[in-house]
């Protein structure tokens, strides 16, 4: 079992890195302060762990509440749902809300806590390889709009983040592949070594190796509970973790919620994030392919879906939330490792990269 701090001061916590642990309730009931614990998990998770957790309840007043999988279902009709369930519960202030779940229960069910009499505690446990180096850590929760993805939202740090890395077993292979994604972005903004370690690791992560994935889940999230830690609000590093979003996010709109995964949009992301560096003079191509040949080794998608029209993309783009006044800010690179933020990038470079890549795609 590994442990990692998040060190917030007050809103500090652990991360518990291990197999077995969501079935070892020593381990999580200590982050856990009131009488009152409302468990929100999915119908794909429930049925496989949801009764292990709750074993670890039955002294304590809990209900849970299961919704649908899949990222179109991240919206505020199934904020309501929770918030009913919470009602039903009797929750007060010192309650607990437990994710168990991908991102998107992450997600939701941490708005949810924020908003919940103003904030309870919530405690992430993640089950697919996304949300464990991802989005279970660094208190960004949110919903979804038809006008673009996490629009709404708000930052609410866990009690506690519980990694229970024998779940991987049971992922399918796309969703385990699509988390394999946010891996690589690590090396890919901040560390060429590990980016490198990656690519001699390759076949035993393909293979779910449990060593390699237990230094690949560790790295992930020790890096970004360091940046997390240095940049909490994403004044300003923290935006470096969003290589390939804007790219990505955009992608899933326009492609319909739940058609292309995030992972993978975030693997189409990072390339074209890498080929606009390049066209544009900050970074080699080379660098740009050596990513391409990385995703495409771990079986990711590196190109646009056919169909999709430049222009809607960048529309979408204009909206998303890291834009300000309607200006793009985008992260790119000056090559492997070194990952910027860039604003003021005129709309028809940015229009003329989208078109390349849809062209590429047909």
């Amino acid at each position: 079992m590994k442990h990692l701090e998040v060190e917030l001061g007050e809103r500090s916590y652990r991360i518990h890195i291990g197999a077995g642990s969501l079935q070892q309730p020593a381990i999580w009931r200590p982050a856990l302060r009131g009488r009152h614990v409302l468990v929100l998990s999915n119908t794909v998770v429930a049925p496989l762990y949801l009764d292990a957790v709750l074993s670890g309840l039955t002294d304590l007043t809990h209900s849970s509440l299961i919704l649908e999988d899949g990222e179109q279902h991240k919206s505020f009709e199934n904020v309501a749902r929770v918030f009913d369930a919470l009602a039903d519960l009797g929750a007060s202030r010192d309650a607990t809300l437990v994710t168990l779940g991908g991102g998107v229960i992450g997600d939701l069910g941490g708005f949810a806590a924020a908003c919940w009499m103003r904030g309870i505690d919530f405690v992430q446990m993640p089950t697919t390889l996304l949300a464990m180096v991802d989005s279970s850590v660094g208190g960004k929760t949110g919903v979804n709009l038809p006008a673009g993805k996490n629009l709404v939202g708000a930052f609410h740090q866990p009690r506690a983040v519980i990694i229970d890395t024998a779940t991987l077993a049971s992922l399918p292979r796309r969703e385990y592949l699509a988390g394999l994604a946010e891996v690589i972005k690590y090396g890919a903004i901040g560390d060429a070594t590990f980016l490198d370690w990656l690519g001699q690791h390759a076949d035993a992560l393909l293979n779910r190796d449990a060593r390699a994935l237990d230094e690949a889940i560790a790295f992930s999230c020790r890096y970004k509970a360091g940046v997390v830690v240095r940049d909490e609000r994403e004044l300003g590093e923290r935006a470096l973790l969003n290589f390939g979003h804007t790219f990505g996010h955009a992608i899933e709109a326009e492609a319909g919620y739940g058609q292309v995964l995030h992972g993978e949009a975030v693997a189409i992301g990072m390339i074209l994030a890498a080929r606009l560096s390049a066209s544009l003079g900050l970074a080699p191509p080379a660098d740009a392919d050596h990513l391409q040949a990385l995703l495409s080794r771990l079986d990711l998608p590196t190109r646009l879906p056919p169909g999709l029209d430049a222009q809607r993309l960048l529309d979408r783009m204009v909206l998303d939330k890291k834009s300000l006044s309607g200006k793009l800010r985008l992260i790119l690179w000056r090559g492997i490792g070194k990952a910027e933020i860039a604003g003021g990038i005129d709309d028809s470079a940015i229009l003329a990269s989208l078109q390349d890549a849809a062209m590429q795609s047909i």
